[in-house]
This record gives C-alpha cells, sequence and structure tokens, in this order.
C-alpha cells in the first residue's frame, strides 16, 4: 500500500501503475487537507482572492457573491471540459491521477478532504475518467485535461471501467461513489496545475528507461554478430571521457559481452602476430559508427532520461496550483506555480534523445541488412533464394518511415508558445503537447526496435552460433524466437512485428 506521508519516487508511480498497487490517505495528510481548508474558509473572508470570490483568468476583475461561489466552481469545470483528439489511454490518466493526489495532500490548495477521498477510491478502482489529449496549452495548468478529472471528480462526465465507456453518475451509483464536495475553490485547485503533462512525463520516463536497456541490448548483440573489436567498449577508453551516461552504458554493454566468445581483442589480431606486415585489411580495423559509438550516443541519452527523472519528481512533488495556500505564514500567495516550462523542456529533451535512440537503431538495422556494408550476412539476411525471396526487404520500409516521423516530432514546443485567453496567457509551455509527442516517439522507436530486433533474430538463425553467444543475449533469445521463427518463405510479417513490440513494451531487457 502507498502511503502519501511521504514524497513520491518513480519507483512509487511504477507500483502503483504497473503492479496495481494501492494507494492510502494517512492523518498526517488528511490533517493538512483539513488545516489548509479551514484556514482558507476562515481568511478567505471580507478579502478578494483570485478563484475563491472573483471570475478566472481576464474576468478576474469581476468579483463574485458569497452566494455564487459554489456555481462559480462548478462552472470553472463544466466549461472547460473541452478536450478534443483521441482519449487519453487509462495508464497515462491514472499517472495524471496519482500526481494531482500528491500534490493536493500537501495542503497548499485549501480543498476539502473529499476531493482526495474520491480521488483514491477511483485510483485504487481503476476508473479512469475520459481526458483528451488535445486542449491544455500548460500554463495555468493543464486546465482541459484536468477539466475532464475534475468533471468526474463531482460526479459528472465520463469514466472507463472494466474496459467500457460509460457514464461517470452510472458508475458512481452502482459502486456508491460519493463525488467530491464543492465548498471553496475545488474546481480550481483540480484544474490549475501540471499534472497531466507530469503523468504523461511520468509514463513516457518509465518506457524510456525500458527502451534504452533494449537499444543496449540489441547493440551488444549485433557486436556479436559482427565480432567486434572490444576495445571501442573498454573501461580505460570510455573513463577518459568525463560523461557518466557513456561510462554507464559502455559498462552494461561490457557486462553483457562478459562471457561472448565472439567479440575479438585487438591485442590477438592486430597489435600481434605479425599484423604491421599486411598492406591491405579485408575486415575493417574500426567499426562503423552505429556499433563502435554506441556509449557516447546512448550516454546522452541515459543522463537525459536521469535528469528529466529529477525534474519530473520534483514537480510532483511541488505545489503547482495557484494560488498557494500557506497555513503556517497564514497568507495566501498569488504567482504562478502552475506554469509547466520544467516539463516542457524536459519532455522535448526527452524526444530528442529517444528519436536519436530510434535512429542508431535504424542505422544498426540498415547495417545488418546491408551484405556490402557488414559482409557476412546475405542481403537483407535472406534465408532463401536471393531475387525470388525478399527476407526483411519489406520491414526496413516501415522502420525508416517511423524513424522519419520522429525526426519531424523532435521540434521543440517548450519555445512555441502562442498567446491566448484574452492574452492574460501571453507566453506559455505547451507542456501536455511535449508530452503528448513524447509519448507518440517513444511509442514510434519501440517499433523501430522491434524491426531491429527481428533482424537480429534472423542473422542469429543464419549465423548458427548460439554456443558462442553470451549468456545475457541468451536469456531472452528463446522468448524471441518463440514471437518470430526462421523466414524460410515469404509471408506477411505485421503480426510478428506486432508482437516483437508488444513483448519489448512489456518486458525488461536485463
Amino acid at each position: 500500500m502507498l502511503n502519501l506521508s511521504n514524497a513520491l519516487e518513480l519507483r512509487d508511480f511504477y507500483r502503483v501503475l504497473f503492479e496495481n498497487e494501492k494507494v492510502e490517505l494517512d492523518a498526517a495528510s488528511l490533517k493538512r487537507l483539513d488545516d489548509s481548508f479551514n484556514f482558507l474558509k476562515e481568511f478567505s473572508r471580507n478579502k478578494i482572492i483570485y478563484g475563491v470570490n472573483t471570475g478566472f483568468g481576464p474576468m478576474a476583475q469581476y468579483k463574485i457573491s458569497d452566494g455564487d461561489r459554489i456555481q462559480l466552481q462548478l462552472n470553472l469545470i463544466r466549461s472547460h471540459a473541452t478536450g478534443a483528439g483521441e482519449p487519453m489511454q487509462p495508464l497515462y490518466v491514472k499517472a495524471l491521477m496519482l500526481a494531482r493526489l500528491n500534490t493536493l495532500c500537501l495542503g497548499k490548495s485549501g480543498i476539502h478532504a473529499s476531493v482526495v477521498r474520491t480521488m483514491v477510491y477511483l485510483i485504487n478502482h481503476d476508473i479512469t475518467p475520459l481526458i483528451f489529449e488535445h486542449g491544455g496549452v500548460g500554463a495555468s495548468g493543464d486546465l482541459v485535461q484536468l477539466a475532464h478529472l475534475a468533471l468526474v471528480i463531482i460526479g459528472e462526465g465520463e469514466v472507463f471501467h472494466k474496459g467500457k465507456r460509460r457514464p461517470a453518475k452510472e458508475v458512481f451509483n452502482e459502486l456508491n461513489i460519493t463525488p467530491a464536495r464543492i465548498e471553496i475553490r475545488e474546481g480550481l485547485a483540480l484544474m490549475n496545475g501540471t499534472s497531466a503533462m507530469t503523468g504523461i512525463g511520468i509514463v513516457n520516463l518509465i518506457y524510456s528507461k525500458r527502451l534504452l536497456n533494449w537499444a543496449i541490448y540489441c547493440s551488444s548483440v549485433i557486436n556479436e554478430i559482427v565480432q567486434a573489436y572490444d576495445d571501442h567498449l573498454s573501461e580505460e577508453l570510455n573513463s577518459s571521457k568525463l560523461h557518466k551516461g557513456q561510462q554507464k552504458v559502455a559498462e552494461a554493454m561490457r557486462k553483457h559481452l562478459e562471457d561472448s566468445v565472439l567479440t575479438r581483442d585487438r591485442n590477438e589480431h592486430l597489435y600481434n602476430n605479425g599484423a604491421d606486415k599486411n598492406t591491405f585489411f579485408k575486415e575493417k580495423v574500426q567499426e562503423y559508427y552505429s556499433l563502435r559509438c554506441v556509449p557516447q550516443i546512448l550516454g546522452p541519452v541515459l543522463d537525459t532520461i536521469k535528469n528529466a527523472g529529477k525534474i519530473l519528481i520534483e514537480e510532483v512533488n511541488s505545489a503547482n496550483d495557484n494560488p498557494i495556500i500557506d497555513v503556517e505564514t497564514e497568507h495566501v500567495y498569488h504567482g504562478g506555480n502552475f506554469h509547466g516550462d520544467y516539463i516542457s523542456l524536459e519532455m522535448d529533451k526527452l524526444r530528442l534523445v529517444m528519436t536519436k535512440t530510434s535512429m542508431l537503431a535504424e542505422r544498426q538495422l540498415n547495417y545488418l541488412l546491408n551484405s556490402k556494408l557488414n559482409d557476412i550476412l546475405p542481403p537483407f539476411v535472406n534465408l532463401q533464394k536471393l531475387g525470388l525471396n525478399f527476407g526483411m526487404q519489406g520491414a526496413q520500409f516501415s522502420a525508416v518511415s517511423t524513424t522519419a516521423e520522429n525526426q519531424m516530432l523532435s521540434n521543440s514546443m517548450y519555445v512555441h508558445s502562442i498567446p491566448n485567453n484574452n492574452d492574460n496567457q501571453d507566453i506559455v509551455s505547451m507542456g501536455a503537447n511535449s508530452a503528448n509527442m513524447t509519448r507518440k516517439v517513444i511509442d514510434n522507436s519501440f517499433e523501430v526496435l522491434a524491426t531491429e530486433l527481428a533482424t537480429i533474430v534472423q542473422a542469429l538463425y543464419y549465423l548458427d552460433f548460439d554456443d558462442k553467444l553470451s549468456e545475457a543475449t541468451k536469456a531472452r533469445l528463446f522468448e524471441l524466437r518463440e514471437i518470430i521463427r526462421p523466414i524460410n518463405e515469404d509471408k506477411p510479417l505485421y503480426n510478428e512485428m506486432a508482437g516483437l513490440k508488444e513483448y519489448l513494451l512489456n518486458n525488461e531487457a536485463y
């Protein structure tokens, strides 16, 4: 059971999202909520406080009468539930909900505790609000996405439950769920934050780590296939450059290949035995960059993932709505903690390195398919009659097409601000857009890696030297071969490619 009394870590999200661990409210969190709510209720009397007794955004100059305060919050929620595009996948919505729940439990929002009680019930029973991908601009929070969350919290809107999309009111009635109470600023507190972009971003991080490890796996196996020299992975070479990511990727590849019989020692082949007397070497003295420079290419990917994780977890554990209710100083502070630039920038950076990972996979794939480059495999790793049969030739087109889409999607959203809201929101983060684009790039990258891995498996069928492979390679090879058999005759491969992608998405490489 995940207790919200302490700051959340990435591992906590994994437990709730992928291991279905339940969430519980502790006494300390409930006390913070009650203290904040009671303070704001008293403090807001005879004062002008944004979103409590004023309109919102450019309408803030209009004072709202005490009798209309509850209707004000309901109007805000209902009027901003205007999302468009595809519904967000339940996994990402659940991450969004946990992120919003955690920041509300900090006691900086002045909300009634019934809000978080309802959210906890929905999370623990896999009831996910219908939230659309398009809508938020990432400043003044993810307003539109979070409005759809708020709509369900008050018992309206639609939800996904047991695989079906249904009116929230029906599900609430069936399960005796009590909607949250609107008292002071519950609508604004739910909507005015960065939890959509952050929740999506956290799932992106989890999958990007998995993708990186599969890229390291593929790169290591290709070193075995081509019987590469091992000094480009050496500790001596990689420690001479001070980037931690590069060093860790090289270390991971050394560990993968430590018991392989296939990689070669340069001392034995080029430094000794009169090798200097040769005037021409049929085998390359150095491998192509896509094989030799993997630590230098994937190192920045690892470092970027690590830094993005730090920033996102800081955001999750922050109060990111407006205004901020501070019980200790007995004051209400107006500002812009809802602005999503931190997340938008990290998602842009993560999207770039995921695209680069897919580019590396595509180049490694091309190396395996081009017999003139590798000089050890038949063209397109064709296991049958050349000319009549085609092997992996058709699959390459999809990988190249998908990589090209990633390259286009890697344009920055962080610097793509468009003013709106009567120019009240005159510079915005586009953080949710950036997070959703990154999700797409990661999904695409798994497709490219699936094609590369299918080609690796075909190459290993052809070379037939399983007894020389490292144990790390063989640990996954049996399961991979269950998905894709030797292509001994041309056939549609889309089912195998989809199966490999699903396997990569749901399994760790190591």
